[in-house]
């Protein structure tokens, strides 16, 4: 890998963590929805780096139609989870699960 592709495969590998932290530390499910997909905006990150080659050889196609591919169905997994996430809330009365509700200032 280039230097440019290390790069943003190290930037993948943090935003990955910066997600996984959002998702064990929030309560508020839409919150964990939100880390959920910034985990997955790491990974396409990390695919795309992954799929670099040489400068004079051009990136491969096939990662980028997999990171293509990806966003729209995380786009639309994000939009199903919102609707579930609303329909939720609106029977409990929370948008907590109810494992989740001690002291959280979140």
């Amino acid at each position: 890998m280039s230097g440019a592709a290390t790069l943003y495969g190290l930037c993948g590998a943090a935003v990955i963590g910066v997600g996984i932290y959002g998702f064990l530390v929030h309560a508020n499910i839409l919150r964990r929805l939100l880390a959920f997909n910034v985990i997955g905006s790491g990974i396409f990150l990390m695919l795309g780096a992954a799929g670099s080659r040489a400068p004079e050889a051009g990136p491969d196609p096939v990662p980028q139609a997999l990171i293509i591919t990806g966003i729209v169905v995380a786009l639309s997994a994000t939009g199903l989870g919102v609707a579930i996430l609303v329909a939720y809330a609106r029977a409990s009365g929370s948008p907590r699960l109810p494992e989740d509700t001690e002291d959280d200032p979140a």
